[in-house]
C-alpha cells in the first residue's frame, strides 16, 4: 500500500480474519510528535469502531467455506461501521495461514562511480526481489535488510554516496498463493477493496514490541486459534517468519475429547480454568461438567488437575515445535532470544512459565501498545494482530513494491475491463 504521509490524518479500516474470530477495527490516525519508546510510529491511533464475530468457514487460517466466511466478514464489518458511523470501502487484512515462510535474496548493480540516486535504490531492490517470484507463492512483504557499496557493508541509506557497485539484501515473506487468493475473494465478495495483505506475526510484532526489543532482538510467538506464527525481529527489522497449523483450537479439541463434553463447554472450561502448570490446590478444586448427551442437571464432577493434565501436553508440543522450527531456520539458539507471547492462546494461566522452561528465560506476554479508544475487553493479547494492522501503514514505506499487473493475486473473478484500464492508466502515467 502507499506509505502514510507523516503530516496527514487518515481514517483506516482493518480486518483480522482468524480461525476463532474475525475482527474489524476502524480508527483515526493523526500525526504525532516523535516517541522515545515507539520511535518508528508517526501517528496516534484512536479506535472509532470495533466489532468481532465468531469465525465460520475458516480452518487453520485458510478459507474452507467461501459463503460462510463471507457472512461472518459482513457481520463484523457492518457492526464496526455502525459503531464508527463510517462506511468502509477498503481494508488492510492479515494473513495467518497459507504456510507462511521467508527467504533472503540479494543483488548488485553497477552505479559507475556516481552518487547513488533514488532510482538506483529502486533498481537494486527490484533485482533482489526478482528472485522471489516462485510459482504457487504470493509475496506479502519485500523488506530491504541493508545495502553494500563496493567493499562497505551495513549501509543503511546509500543515497548521495559515491561508489561503483551497489548491493541490496532483501527479506521476502510469502504464503501459498491459493490461500491468499481465496481470502481476498471472500473479502471482495463483501464489496471491499484490499489495501494490503500483512503477515500476522509482522502485525503482532508492530503492536507489541518496543523499539529496544526490535533492535536487540526478539521473537514474537502469536498463538492463534488455528495457527501459531513466529516473527523474528533484529536490528529494528523483521528478519524471519514462520508458522504452522496448530493453535488454541487444538487445545479445546483435546479438552472436549478427554472429558467427553461439547466443544462449547470445552472452550468455556479452557477460558475460565485452563492452566499449563499444576498447583497443590488442583486436586481439591472440583469442576462440574456435563458429558455429551447428558442434561445440564446431570453434571458430574472432576478435579481441576485432570483438565491441566489434558492442556499441558498440547501447549508444550506447540512451544517445542516453535523452538525446533527456529533452530532449523538457523536464526540462532532460541535459549538466547527474548520471546514475546501474544494471541488468544497466550492468555492461558502459566503459559509464560512453561515457555521459560522450553524456549528461553526471557519471556513476557505481549499486549497492544500505544493505541487509544480500545475497550477494556480488547486490551489483551488476542487483539495484538488486529491493532498491528492499524500500525502497519506507518511502516509500509520501508517495503519494496512491484507495480500491480494482471494475473497474480488479482485474478479473483472481479478483474473486469474497467479495472484493467484503470490499472493501466495508473501504471503508465
Amino acid at each position: 500500500m502507499r506509505p502514510l504521509s507523516a503530516r496527514k490524518s487518515a481514517i483506516l479500516s482493518v480486518l483480522d480474519v482468524g480461525t476463532s474470530k474475525i475482527v474489524c477495527l476502524i480508527a483515526r490516525l493523526q500525526p504525532m510528535e516523535a516517541s522515545t519508546t515507539l520511535r518508528g510510529r508517526t501517528h496516534h491511533c484512536r479506535v472509532l469502531g470495533i466489532a468481532h464475530q465468531q469465525s465460520r468457514g475458516i480452518k487453520g487460517g485458510a478459507i474452507v467455506d467461501l459463503d460462510e466466511a463471507e457472512k461472518a466478514i459482513r457481520l463484523a464489518v457492518d457492526a464496526a461501521e455502525r459503531m464508527a458511523k463510517v462506511q468502509v470501502e477498503s481494508v488492510i487484512v492479515n494473513m495467518a495461514g497459507g504456510r507462511l515462510g521467508a527467504n533472503h535474496y540479494s543483488a548488485k548493480i553497477n552505479v559507475s562511480g556516481r552518487p547513488v540516486a533514488e532510482s538506483d535504490l529502486h533498481r537494486v531492490r527490484e533485482a533482489a526481489a526478482r528472485g522471489a517470484a516462485r510459482g504457487g507463492r504470493a509475496v506479502l512483504h519485500a523488506l530491504p535488510n541493508g545495502y553494500t557499496l563496493d567493499a562497505m557493508n551495513g549501509v543503511d541509506d546509500p543515497r548521495g554516496m559515491i561508489g561503483d557497485e551497489l548491493g541490496a539484501a532483501m527479506h521476502v515473506v510469502s504464503s501459498d498463493e491459493s490461500a491468499a487468493r481465496n481470502l481476498m475473494l471472500a473479502i471482495e465478495r463483501c464489496h471491499l477493496d484490499i489495501e494490503a495483505l500483512v503477515a500476522a506475526p509482522y502485525a503482532s510484532g508492530l503492536s507489541t514490541l518496543v523499539d529496544d526489543e526490535k533492535e536487540l532482538g526478539a521473537t514474537v510467538v502469536d498463538l492463534g486459534g488455528g495457527t501459531t506464527t513466529l516473527g523474528v525481529f533484529h536490528g529494528g527489522a523483521l528478519t524471519h517468519v514462520d508458522g504452522f497449523a496448530i493453535g488454541g483450537r487444538h487445545v479445546t479439541n483435546d479438552v472436549a475429547s478427554g472429558l467427553t463434553i461439547r466443544h462449547s463447554d470445552a472452550e468455556r472450561l479452557k477460558a475460565l480454568y485452563g492452566s499449563c502448570i499444576s498447583t497443590a490446590s488442583d486436586e481439591r478444586e472440583i469442576l462440574a461438567i456435563a458429558e455429551v448427551g447428558e442434561e445440564p442437571d446431570q453434571a458430574h464432577h472432576v478435579p481441576k488437575s485432570r483438565l491441566t493434565k489434558i492442556i499441558r501436553p498440547r501447549v508444550e508440543e506447540i512451544l517445542e515445535l516453535a523452538r525446533d522450527r527456529l533452530k532449523t531456520a538457523g536464526v540462532g539458539s532460541p535459549a538466547s532470544h527474548r520471546f514475546v507471547l501474544t494471541g488468544g492462546g497466550s492468555q492461558l494461566t502459566g503459559i509464560a512459565d512453561t515457555a521459560r522452561r522450553i524456549l528461553s528465560p526471557q519471556v513476557r506476554i505481549g499486549r497492544p501498545l500505544g493505541v487509544q479508544g480500545l475497550p477494556e475487553s480488547a486490551k489483551n493479547p488476542a487483539f495484538a494482530a488486529s491493532v498491528g494492522l492499524l500500525i502497519y501503514p506507518q511502516f509500509a514505506g520501508a517495503e519494496h513494491f512491484e507495480p500491480r499487473r494482471s494475473g497474480g493475486l488479482q485474478a479473483t473473478g472481479t478483474d473486469n475491463y474497467l479495472l484493467r484500464v484503470g490499472r493501466w492508466l495508473r501504471e503508465s502515467f
